[in-house]
């Protein structure tokens, strides 16, 4: 009953932006103030809108319908930067040496980057073991930079130097007495364009299979992360982002053309999710899907399933790797998004009328 009232009362606060006739059919008085919400509210909804009756949908009403299916209104996919360009994906072996693991990264990317790779994305926690003892011992002071953060330091010279996008994996970040698992983007100036904390934390348990507990140590980001780079328009999550098909589809209403996942995946579920996952979150939303592993190492207390992957927008997979250290190298073809979509529809086929995708953050944003 306390939800019914929550979604009643966040529909009325959405009516006078989108739509005076869906305050009446839902019968709302007291708006909810989005603002004032608590950094522990949704980031997201979906909701379900009954009627008594359906009236046939015409062309004109099936365009305001799709309209409402985001709230905000989802932005048109804007034109790239460029067509086509090639993508590394860097599966990285792990040690418990940091300094082995940094200068192991610098040299899989200069790899990629002499193969053409003007972008390039690494693994989940690539410096580090992964383990809930290893990430306070680990953690950088992203915003700190320089000494206090050797990783990103080493990312952010390359970019520059190679004149590339870093997608940078991710890292244990210390932060304001907490820790995250934060992946960092840098330009081709080198700069830091965007910094993703990992919004879901992986607290699995599987009896007899894998126990997980992330938020044992890591503390949940708090913000989508989507970023306009030399290569597009890219959204990001962090493995276990990847369950969350809202998350996805927020991006997607922002316009993003690629969605990057560095993860590590388990021996329990990489064989069964894995590819299933990558391949839905482009399906679903008819854009480029890359993810990167660390590769697999059996005598690790965590073993990664690898299976790196670039997924097209058509669910099909473009490439990919077993599980030992690869550097991937695939092209990225961004004409194919609008054939796709003209293919198949979906985007204006939406029924606004029967659902709706809130974005909290560009709602608040205006």
């Amino acid at each position: 009953m306390i939800r019914k009232r929550f979604i009643m009362k966040a529909f009325a606060a959405l009516s006078s932006n989108y739509s005076s006739t869906l305050t009446h059919s839902l019968h709302h008085k007291s708006p909810l103030n989005l603002k004032t919400r608590t950094p522990h509210s949704p980031l997201f909804f979906f909701t379900r809108r009954t009627f008594h009756s359906s009236p046939p949908i015409s062309m004109a009403s099936a365009s305001v319908n799709n309209e409402r299916a985001r709230a905000p209104p989802a932005i048109p996919l804007p034109p790239p930067p460029l067509s086509k360009f090639k993508i590394g994906l860097c599966q990285l072996s792990v040690t418990a040496d940091k300094d082995r693991n940094i200068a192991h990264a610098r040299q899989a990317i200069q790899d990629a980057a002499s193969k053409g790779a003007q972008l390039v994305l690494l693994p989940e926690i690539w410096n580090s073991p992964y383990s809930n003892d290893s990430f306070p011992v680990y953690a950088e002071d992203i915003d700190a930079g320089g000494d206090a953060s050797p990783s990103t330091a080493m990312l952010s010279e390359l970019a520059r130097l190679l004149k590339i996008t870093i997608v940078g994996g991710s890292i244990p970040e210390r932060s304001g007495g907490n820790l995250y698992n934060t992946c960092c983007v840098f330009g081709t100036d080198g700069k830091l364009k965007a910094k993703h904390r990992k919004i879901h934390l992986f607290d699995i348990d599987i009896p007899g299979k894998i126990t997980f507990i992330e938020s044992k140590t890591l503390t949940a980001g708090e913000t989508p992360t989507i970023v306009d780079t030399e290569v597009g328009r890219i959204g990001i999550g962090i493995c276990y982002d990847i369950r969350f098909p809202e998350l996805a589809m927020i991006y997607a209403a922002r316009g993003a053309h690629l969605l990057c996942y560095p993860g590590a995946f388990n021996m329990t579920t990489g064989p069964l999710h894995w590819e299933l996952l990558q391949r839905a979150r482009a399906t679903d939303n008819q854009l480029y899907v890359a993810t990167c592993s660390p590769a697999r190492d059996t005598g690790s207390s965590y073993v990664a399933w690898g299976h790196s992957t670039l997924v097209g927008p058509f669910g099909e997979v473009l490439a990919t790797t077993e599980h030992e250290e690869a550097i991937i190298i695939a092209e990225i073809d961004y004409s194919i998004l609008e054939q796709r979509r003209t293919n198949l529809p979906v985007t204006k086929q939406r029924r606004g009328d029967l659902y709706q995708l809130v974005d909290f953050q560009r709602l608040n944003s205006h």
